[in-house]
């Protein structure tokens, strides 16, 4: 079973930055497909990015294209999300997901395990 923490997430202001971390302990998830997801009060949970196990398959949704910058360090079994240029739409809860198999998606559902979620606030 993994167990995986986000943290980073804070009150911003527009065109702020913030770097959301995910740690992930009780399993090693060298091999996994990692994803970040978010999602707004009354709103389905929303693709932000995900990343191949070995960084070489990335993808953002459009939305964060060109701001967003998804990494992972599997030394320390930790993932990662730069966000640049923060907008007031990007505010939710980010959720980081961990794949086990079937390589990278972009549904929710295809991911095995989740962490609790980071709130992001972006002001205008």
């Amino acid at each position: 079973q993994a167990h995986l923490v986000e943290s980073g997430g804070g009150l911003v202001q527009a065109g702020d930055s913030l770097r959301l971390s995910c740690a992930a302990s009780g399993r090693t998830l060298t091999t996994y497909t990692m994803g970040w997801f978010r999602q707004v009060p009354g709103k389905e949970r929303e693709f932000v990015a995900h990343i191949s196990w070995i960084g070489g398959n990335i993808r953002y949704a459009d939305s964060v294209m060109g701001r967003f910058t998804i990494s992972r360090d599997n030394y320390k079994n930790t993932m990662y999300l730069q966000m640049n240029s923060l907008k007031p739409e990007d505010t939710a809860i980010y959720f980081c997901a961990a794949r086990a198999l079937g390589g990278s998606s972009p549904f929710s559902s295809d991911y095995d395990y989740w962490g609790q979620g980071t709130q992001v606030t972006v002001s205008s």
